[in-house]
């Protein structure tokens, strides 16, 4: 045991003396948070709106005034005639155009060639201008996230993602480091047991990776106002687990390869999937059917719906159990790999 934690010092003082390492691993998760949490954003701010009104009542100006209240939306300018308003719009000064005819019938019109953007504003707007509509409306409320803040979606998977992209990459660059300066023998040579000495080296990313997490957590929360409504023993429980299933990845590519280029290579290309088949950005339930049992083999698919649910809906753990089931499963499989496979090369 002595021995041990005397090769898991080593390989601490050998992290730390790396300072690009040090970079990369303490700096780079606080840059993605801040990225994600603040520049990326699915919400449209800032609309720019130009009003065509023709009633000039009380009502139609009550409707101009909430529009222009809002955060999403600013008038930008007041046109006379719907020729105006088209020239506006070919010069790209506008995103929007209100236009109230002479007995209040409100018409938005906006630009159609960002169609995702369009169909965002036409829903802000809409719930604007409900309220103040003669006809009967049904009522609606938005759950668990009713500002429609994209930080509650992004934060939980942006952990998924560093998390993932941090631990594979360092670990599985760490391992063939040593194959490939070629003192992976000599430690191999030592009365250490070879199983004992691949796991000391994993021991200072958990650590790490550990530190990064609540670096991440107390940004998400205090900075960037994501709530954990639910168990936070709970989350870092699944956490702990989803670093483990990491790092186990990265000791499974580190037997894949020999050269350090190729194992970062390797380790990049799980972000591909961990963005595209995780449900991070596109719906799973959206995919062809063909493609929708991929994200059954991707880990943060896994953290990233339980981390969600645990911080946003505040559910109880009973709800993420198979998540938990899950993500112990591919950690046990992954190790056994990895390990089997590190015996028979050696």
């Amino acid at each position: 045991m002595k021995r041990f934690i005397e090769f898991v010092r080593k390989e601490f003082k050998q992290i730390f003396r790396d300072g690009r390492t040090m970079l990369i691993l303490l700096v780079m998760p606080v840059v993605l948070v801040v990225l994600f949490g603040y520049a990326i954003t699915t919400e449209v701010k800032d609309t720019r709106v130009a009003v065509f009104d023709m009633s000039k009542s009380q009502k139609s100006q009550q409707i101009i005034q909430k529009l222009d209240a809002n955060k999403y939306f600013h008038t930008e300018t007041v046109v006379d005639s719907y020729e105006e308003l088209q020239t506006i719009f070919r010069s790209g000064k506008i995103d929007m155009a209100v236009c109230i005819d002479d007995d209040d019938n409100v018409q938005f019109l906006f630009d159609g060639m960002e169609p995702n953007q369009a169909n965002m504003r036409s829903g802000y707007a809409m719930g604007i201008i409900t309220p103040h509509s003669t006809l009967p409306t049904p009522h609606s409320r938005m759950l668990y996230n009713p500002q429609s803040k994209s930080e509650y979606n992004f934060v939980p998977a942006i952990i998924g993602m560093i998390v993932m992209l941090l631990c594979t990459l360092m670990t599985s660059i760490s391992i063939v480091r040593e194959k490939e300066t070629g003192t992976m023998e000599i430690l191999l040579a030592s009365p250490l047991p070879p199983v004992y000495i691949i796991i000391a080296k994993l021991v200072p990313y958990f650590f790490i990776s550990i530190a990064n997490l609540a670096t991440i957590l107390l940004l998400a929360v205090f900075v960037l106002g994501v709530p954990m409504a639910g168990s936070l023993p709970g989350f870092i429980a699944l956490s702990l687990l989803y670093i483990l299933v990491a790092l186990a990845l990265g000791l499974l590519i580190s037997t894949c390869v020999n050269s350090q280029l190729a194992a970062m290579l390797l380790s990049l290309l799980t972000i591909v999937p961990t963005v595209y088949f995780s449900g991070m950005v596109f719906p799973i339930e959206s995919m062809p059917e063909a493609l929708q049992n991929i994200p059954r083999f991707i880990p943060a698919r896994w953290f990233m719906d339980a981390a969600r649910r645990l911080m946003i809906q505040g559910v109880e753990m009973q709800y993420v159990v198979k998540n938990f089931v899950i993500l112990a499963i591919m950690l046990v499989v992954l190790l056994t790999v990895s390990l089997s496979l590190y015996k028979k090369r050696l």
